[in-house]
């Protein structure tokens, strides 16, 4: 009997490069944790989904401590995700779930997005950072906190750096678009755009965006485009989960901050656990 399983949980891509990505990622995390279980599903697109991995990660665990590996908290981490665990703590009486916060939009992704940041400037040959536009690309929700978390990133990014604009772009969703900005940015000046993909792994979205890019080099011939990568693997995500891992010793009861919801009150009342308020453009 394992005293307690790690369960990581993945948005899940149609890409299947991306859910091997998180496969790999767990490979190198257990890596890191040599005799614990850490365990693997996903939210959509893949094979082992939340409930199998739930009912899979109890077998023979007394406690399963449930690790959204997800930037922001849509509908995903704020429905589905807390619907799942009251469903496998209903089928598995005996065996305690825990569930840690979403990865967020703290400190320890903006010191992720700095180095980001950093490198595209090394690449660009540390252009003038005054001439040099930032945009901060995420996937897009119609959960305005969930945006509201990557305009906060953007702003701190503009709190610790000289650029003259850090922007915020999205890929679907919600606005403005990629295009829309670096047309602003170009008409404000900008002679160089570093853009900063919000994405942990690879994906649908990573493809797309890549080939916007393109396109934009092709539009815009006196600007200097400098494109990042997803960055799941990065040391301070591996650093980032530990941390969450280390102070998963929540109440029975506890589950994520959002246990008063609106969107998950509404839902409930309705008996409705699916993510149908959020309409995510998937990776």
């Amino acid at each position: 009997m394992n005293d307690s399983t790690l369960l990581l949980v993945g948005h899940g891509s149609r890409n299947r490069d991306g859910n091997n990505e998180i496969l790999s990622f767990a490979a190198q995390w257990r890596e890191r944790h040599v005799g614990r279980r850490i365990d693997v599903c996903f939210i959509e697109h893949a094979e082992v989904l939340l409930d199998e991995g739930l009912d899979r990660a109890a077998e023979g665990s007394r406690h399963v401590v449930v690790l959204p590996f997800i930037l922001n908290a849509a509908g995903h981490v704020k429905m589905e995700l807390p619907a799942a665990v009251e469903a496998a703590r209903q089928r598995h009486p005996g065996v305690r779930f825990s569930c840690t916060r979403h990865l967020g939009m703290g400190r320890e992704i903006l010191a992720v997005l700095q180095a980001q940041l950093d490198a595209l400037m090394h690449a660009l040959a540390v252009p003038d950072p005054q001439t040099t536009g930032v945009i901060l690309l995420g996937r897009g929700s119609s959960d305005a906190g969930a945006n509201g978390e990557l305009a906060r990133m953007a702003r701190w990014l503009f709190e610790d750096n000289e650029h003259e604009l850090v922007d915020l772009a999205f890929t679907g969703v919600t606005w403005p678009r990629l295009e829309t900005v670096v047309q602003r940015q170009a008409r404000l000046g900008m002679a160089q755009i570093c853009i900063v993909p919000v994405y942990l792994f690879s994906g649908v979205l990573i493809d797309r965006i890549q080939a916007q890019v393109a396109r934009l080099r092709t539009q815009y011939p006196q600007i200097a485009f400098a494109l990042g990568g997803h960055f799941g693997f990065d040391r301070g995500i591996f650093d980032l989960l530990d941390t969450r891992v280390a102070g998963a010793d929540l109440a029975e009861g506890g589950l994520l901050e959002c246990d008063g919801c609106k969107y998950r009150q509404a839902a409930e009342a309705e008996h409705l656990h699916h993510h149908g308020h959020e309409h995510h453009a998937h990776a």
